[in-house]
């Protein structure tokens, strides 16, 4: 499983005018950090900073995800038009550790 972690609602927009179909485009970016490992199978001591495209709502609006940990939805990996594997982030929340009962 990995592991990604937001710690801030923060976006990032980004506006313009695409050079080669000259049309407007307006996306929006949330800060992720993604909990890696090396080659070998070792967890890296830090995890790497990312940047997710946020989806937007009916109005237009950008969705963020709150303060939290996830993982990668099922939906997340897809097989493109070429037969190739595609990665298309959609995060799903951990759920917390259950609480220990102590009687």
């Amino acid at each position: 499983m990995i592991k990604i972690t937001i710690t801030s609602t923060d976006i990032r927009n980004m506006k313009g005018i695409s050079k080669t179909s000259q049309k407007p485009y307006d996306l929006n970016f949330q800060t992720a950090y993604v909990h890696t490992w090396d080659k070998q199978g070792h967890a890296n001591p830090y995890p790497e900073k990312t940047e997710l495209m946020l989806d937007k709502d009916t109005n237009g609006l950008p969705v963020s995800y709150p303060v939290g940990d996830y993982t990668f939805a099922p939906s997340s990996i897809q097989i493109d038009r070429m037969g190739n594997l595609d990665l298309r982030p959609v995060l799903t929340p951990l759920k917390a550790a259950h609480a220990v009962k102590l009687a």
